[in-house]
């Protein structure tokens, strides 16, 4: 893992060199003190990734922590439009088709693209599954309202003036039933007890409850805290365990890969009443071929976010069997979400933030 941060942080910064070499070629006729203005607050951009992520467990005033969050992520993906835009007119002078204003070019695509990015991100939609098990309820044809979201990731990005728009736009839905697919926490709980979101929290509304299990990014933030934080909210953290719902339907919550030990779906399933119908939850999306075999009827997972940001999103299409969606694999639904808000940039560029509505059927 350290090798991999060192790989990151090292093309990372190649990248940002390249950017502020083609700048300065660009602005050789500037005078200097706005080459020197334009130098400090570059770097300052392009640091402030690392600064946010050293200080994500520090106390730090709201306002600095969210603009320095926001700043230092939004870099990321400042930094990899303005390289794939800048390789691009480097590639057509190769081919002697230079071109003058190439960098300035660069500069308003790539601001184009953030604007757009961030209007989607702020402007989630909501998608309406309906699906029919064919496993008695207590009630034949009973309809059930199940609503689903992943991927909150509340924090310095997600704080909660967002949150509470999350919460009412979840209300607003009448849910009989709340699933959350895991990370609802980015990577520390000390912004969460700063702006005391567990009462934002305490709004959600459904009448069959509220049911979570961990991310990856609730072991980030150290699982132990995480659960602590979680346990002063209205929702049940589920790890490698089975509710039953009255009614019938039963809940397997099972812990995220970040446990070792945690157990197999096989296991897991062992607990359940195969006659009535079974929901699993599970954050990441591997080894979906299992859930058809273990007779799970609906599956809800969260974690790719679909990459957030085009191309991005072409890698996760490949290393997913489903990386967003819905799909049914045999008897088995299978939805895998892009999450309700997001991790790190501010953008949502070629994929969507949304939030799921399963209306379920039991006969």
């Amino acid at each position: 893992m350290p090798t991999f941060f060192v790989v990151l942080f090292s093309v990372y910064l190649a990248g940002n060199i390249y950017i502020f070499r083609r700048g300065a070629q660009a602005l050789v006729a500037q005078p200097f003190g706005v080459k020197v203005l334009l130098t400090v607050l570059f770097w300052c951009g392009a640091l402030s990734f690392i600064g946010s992520f050293l200080a994500r467990d520090t106390k730090l005033p709201g306002i600095l922590a969210h603009t320095v969050h926001e700043i230092g992520n939004g870099w990321l993906v400042f930094a990899l439009y303005m390289v794939l835009c800048l390789v691009i007119f480097d590639l057509l002078r190769l081919f002697n088709f230079p071109c003058k204003y190439g960098f300035y070019i660069s500069l308003f695509l790539t601001l184009s693209a953030l604007s757009y990015g961030y209007y989607n991100y702020q402007h989630p939609e909501t998608k309406v599954i309906n699906i029919v098990i064919n496993k008695q309820a207590t009630h034949n044809e009973h309809l059930l309202k199940v609503v689903s979201v992943s991927d909150i990731h509340l924090g310095y990005g997600t704080d909660k003036e967002k949150l509470k728009q999350y919460v009412e736009l979840i209300n607003a839905q009448q849910p009989d039933l709340i699933l959350i697919g895991g990370d609802l926490i980015d990577n520390s709980v000390v912004p969460l007890y700063e702006e005391k979101m567990a009462e934002e929290l305490a709004k959600l509304k459904a009448p069959l409850g509220i049911y979570m299990v961990p991310g990856n990014h609730e072991y980030i933030s150290d699982i132990r805290k995480s659960m602590r934080f979680i346990s002063e909210t209205p929702i049940r953290l589920l790890r490698d365990e089975v509710v039953a719902l009255p009614g019938g339907i039963q809940i397997i919550g099972r812990d995220d890969r970040s446990n070792k030990s945690r157990l197999s779906l096989q296991e897991l399933t062992k607990r359940i009443d195969p006659a009535k119908p079974a929901i699993l939850l599970d954050h990441q999306p591997y080894d979906l071929p299992d859930t058809e075999q273990a007779g799970i009827d609906l599956q809800f997972s969260g974690h790719t976010h679909r990459g957030q940001i085009w191309p991005v999103s072409l890698i996760t299409d490949y290393l997913f069997d489903q990386s967003h969606g819905y799909r049914q694999w045999g008897d088995s639904h299978i939805y895998v979400s892009t999450g309700l808000s997001l991790w790190g940039p501010p953008f949502r560029i070629g994929t969507d933030s949304e939030l799921v509505v399963f209306n379920i059927t039991c006969k």
